[in-house]
This record gives structure tokens, C-alpha cells and sequence, in this order.
């Protein structure tokens, strides 16, 4: 028996429109395929995969994590966050294309791949088979309490098969969202694995989400909202409380579903403001540019360097490189070019360099608002 998926509310379908319009208003703006588009689809991913490694404890930077899926070398996490990241990237690679793909059936051994891609590192937790004993998640901060004791392992295969079943026929009626959250709840619920299991739900949700084609995988995800510390708490709090302490699937998952819906129309609102000022610190870097004379070719290809430190990122020789389709040669004094000038600042040395916004920016980045004000709680709404 799996969480049943609740009856929404009015509030809950409300909050469906509002959601709703806004993926339209950012499907519209990124269907015209802006030049800033690639660079930021790749971004939403390395906030994502950031987000969801942040909340199993295995944190980096999100400028660490875009050098590790671009094969550079992260300037701070450590080698074993280096290869948590480098699964999870994996994963959500194999998801992206998954989105569009034909005749595609969820299936168990589909589901047992993905993890495997996830966690081969760890050969000694059976990545991409089911677990052979008891599991649990202790309280945070408490190693010796437990929180949630999974279903026993005899029931785990019976347990997947019904998921499976449910994913390719199950409430098919439910909005995406729903359908979304509830892939989430109940694949974490069942603790397939002996580890791992929370970012294969997340991962599971993100794919649900994409099969739909609404929107770009990438911008499918709540992972990089779920990776804030006071959502993380908030998340694990609201897991406790449909699932109590032992798996218990007759318990109402409603909160659930508020939760997810919440988590994903504020990730809404954090994507539209993203577009926007990726959109308005584009053109005006690029009138600031023409000001002094650069042509408009040249002016358009250095924004491929300069964005990144606009919007605050380190900015990266090898990114720049493949982000603007030069050699490497042609990359590398197109920055030396723009560190003269003053648009960028160097950091280090050899392959540790990396460069931010430097002074000549700073007007530029005094026009396009740089911050997002509180994000709206559409549950708080009257």
C-alpha cells in the first residue's frame, strides 16, 4: 500500500493557477532562446544538484559545483563531497534527456540504474539493488533516536513494484505538481536503498515533473529550495509528520502536498526574478560595452564572461571557453583583455585562477536590481 494522493483544496488549487501563470511567463521568455540561455539552463542544474547534496550534509558552493560539472577543479570541497557531486550530476544527466525521450515506461530496473549512477562509489552499499535489512533516519542531531524506521526489506520489492505501477498508470488526472510530490513522498518513504534514497526521490520528482515537458528539466526542481537551511528543517519536519515514525501509509499526506506546492511556486518566484536580471544585466552590460567602442560582435561574445561576475559567480577560463565556442587561446586573452579594462578581477593563480566583477562593473550593476525582495507565501495569502 502506498501515501494516497489527497483532495486539493481551493487554497491548494490556487496556488496551482499562480504557479501555473508563472512557468508560462518564464516558458515564454526562455522560448525565444536568449543568448544568456544555455549558461543559465547549466547554472539552474549546478543550483540544484548544489541544493539536494547540501540536505544529505555533503555541501559545497554552487560556483565549487559548476567547476566540477565543467571538469575543473573545485577551489574547496573536499574529495569525498567531489564524488557525492559527481554522482548526483550523473543522475540528473541521465534525467535531462529522459524528458523527451520516446516510448519511455518507468521501470524498476530504470529506477535501480539511476541509484546505481548515484552511489557507485560506495560498492559496499549495493548501489542499484534493493536492501537486505532494517533501516532508519535518526533525529538530526541525534544519532541515538530514531526518527523513521523504514518498511522492513522483505517488503521493499512488492512495495516498488506498486510505485512503478503507480508512476506509468497511477492518478494520472493529478496535476504534474501533485503527481510530483507524491513520486517524492513515497519512493523516501519506502527507503528502497541502504543509502541515497533521499536524493533519488528528489531526483524521481524532478523526472515526474520533466516527463511532462512544461518546462525545461532544469527548471522542474524545488532541490535548490529544499537545500536553504530553514527549508531543510522545514522538510524534514513535514516528512515526520505524514510519515510518523514507522512507514504508515494511511496517514494523510496533505501537509505534504501544501508543503511541495509552496516550495515550488517560491521557486517560481526565485526563477522569474533569475530570468529577469539575467535579461536586464545583459543588455546593459552590452550598452555599457558599446559605450566604449567595442564593437557589437566582440561586445556580445565578452558577455559570456562578464554575466557570471554580474550576477556574483567566479568566473572560470574553461567556462568562458565553452560558453562563448572558442579556442582556447582566443578565450584566454578575452579576459586578460577584460581584467586590463578593469570589468574583471583576477583571484589566484594557475588552474586555482578565477575572476569576479571587478570596479568598472560597479555602475553597470548599480542599475539592474541585484536582490529579490521576501518571497511571497502564497498560503498566507488572504
Amino acid at each position: 500500500m502506498l501515501h494516497a494522493t489527497p483532495t486539493l483544496n481551493a487554497d491548494d488549487l490556487r496556488v496551482l493557477e499562480e504557479i501555473e501563470a508563472m512557468r508560462a511567463a518564464l516558458r515564454h521568455q526562455l522560448a525565444v532562446r536568449p543568448r544568456w540561455g544555455r549558461p543559465l539552463l547549466r547554472h539552474m542544474t549546478v543550483r540544484a544538484v548544489a541544493g539536494s547534496n547540501t540536505i544529505e550534509g555533503y555541501a559545497a558552493t554552487v560556483d565549487d559545483v559548476e567547476a566540477m560539472m565543467s571538469g575543473e577543479e573545485p577551489l574547496e570541497a573536499s574529495d569525498v563531497v567531489r564524488e557525492e557531486i559527481a554522482g548526483y550530476q550523473l543522475a540528473l544527466t541521465y534525467v535531462q534527456p529522459l524528458a523527451d525521450a520516446p516510448h519511455f515506461t518507468y521501470e524498476v530496473e530504470g529506477l535501480n540504474a539511476l541509484h546505481f549512477m548515484m552511489q557507485s562509489k560506495h560498492l559496499a552499499k549495493r548501489p542499484g539493488r534493493w536492501r537486505s535489512r532494517e533501516v532508519w533516519i535518526n533525529e538530526p542531531g541525534r544519532p541515538d533516536v530514531r526518527a523513521y524506521t523504514a518498511p522492513d526489506p522483505e517488503h521493499v520489492p512488492a512495495l516498488m513494484d506498486e510505485l512503478v505501477a503507480w508512476l506509468n498508470d497511477g492518478d494520472l488526472e493529478a496535476p504534474v505538481h501533485v503527481r510530483a510530490s507524491m513520486a517524492h513522498l513515497n519512493l523516501v518513504k519506502i527507503h528502497p536503498w541502504h543509502d541515497g534514497n533521499g536524493r533519488m526521490s528528489r531526483a524521481l520528482s524532478t523526472l515526474v515533473f520533466a516527463r511532462e515537458q512544461l518546462m525545461p528539466p532544469e527548471f522542474s526542481s524545488i532541490e535548490e529550495w529544499l537545500g536553504y537551511p530553514a527549508n531543510t528543517v522545514r522538510y524534514y519536519d513535514v516528512l515526520a509528520e505524514v510519515g510518523g515514525p514507522v512507514y504508515s501509509p494511511d496517514r494523510d499526506t496533505h501537509p505534504w502536498i501544501r508543503f511541495c506546492l509552496r516550495a515550488h511556486h517560491q521557486q517560481a518566484q526565485d526563477a522569474q526574478h533569475l530570468v529577469r536580471r539575467q535579461n536586464q544585466g545583459w543588455s546593459a552590460l552590452l550598452d555599457a560595452l558599446r559605450a566604449t567602442g567595442i564593437d557589437e560582435e566582440l561586445a556580445e561574445r565578452y558577455l559570456y564572461a562578464l554575466l557570471p561576475a554580474f550576477v556574483g559567480h567566479r568566473v572560470r577560463r574553461a567556462l568562458y571557453q565553452a560558453d562563448a565556442e572558442l579556442g582556447e587561446a582566443s578565450a584566454m586573452r578575452d579576459i586578460r583583455q577584460l581584467r586590463d579594462a578593469g570589468w574583471l578581477m583576477q583571484h589566484g593563480k594557475a588552474r586555482g585562477t578565477f575572476y569576479t566583477a571587478g570596479t568598472r562593473m560597479n555602475p553597470v550593476r548599480d542599475l539592474v536590481a541585484q536582490h529579490i525582495g521576501p518571497l511571497c507565501d502564497p498560503y498566507a495569502v488572504q
